[in-house]
């Protein structure tokens, strides 16, 4: 099964801004984005599964790239809570200093920690294995990948933020048997 994990491209939001479930709209650059994003992936197989975050910014890609989509709200990058649609610079700063040093098991108020994500993304990826197709594509977060990364390389989940996950980009992995290699991170 060759799995494609693709992060969504640019969206409105201005620089420094917190919008982890925040559903915001794309870029302007949208269909130039999507072009390279295509260009990066093979001819797609007809009987492709595609599956997205239910996000606007990864369901009109995944839109994009095929006619049926299934939406897993597993797929959401990490819930801020409290601290969703602020500035980064206008959130307490002794709150963030202490939520950057233990964001593995610590949430910012009212969200989710990093640990809750890897659980969510970790079931999503357990139910895929178990349903294997020749060809799959995942649109969704820079959190869920890395936090897929690290579950599959069994990496503390503290070293995930070590993965660069650029916007528009594609990783690819492939499940042969039971064993799953990475061909490729952040074309």
């Amino acid at each position: 099964m060759d799995i494609y994990l693709i992060r969504h491209t640019q969206t409105t939001a201005p620089a420094g801004l917190c919008y982890g479930q925040t559903d915001l709209g794309l870029a302007e650059s949208f269909a130039d984005d999507a072009r390279l994003v295509q260009q990066k992936l093979p001819v797609l197989r007809a009987d492709c599964r595609v599956f997205s975050s239910p996000l606007q910014r990864c369901l009109e890609l995944a839109y994009l790239l095929s006619d049926t989509v299934t939406t897993d709200p597993r797929l959401l990058e990490i819930n801020f809570g409290d601290w969703e649609g602020q500035r980064f610079d206008d959130i307490n700063t002794t709150s963030l200093q202490h939520w950057s040093e233990h964001f593995v098991e610590q949430a910012p108020p009212n969200g989710e920690c990093f640990t809750d994500l890897y659980l969510r993304i970790g079931s999503f990826w357990q139910e895929l294995l178990q349903h294997p197709a020749e060809e799959v594509l995942v649109i969704t977060h820079a959190g869920c990948i890395r936090a897929l990364l690290a579950q599959i390389l069994a990496l503390p989940l503290a070293n995930a933020f070590h993965f660069k996950v650029d916007l528009g980009s594609v990783h690819k992995l492939q499940q042969v048997s039971d064993y799953t290699y990475i061909n490729y991170l952040n074309l």
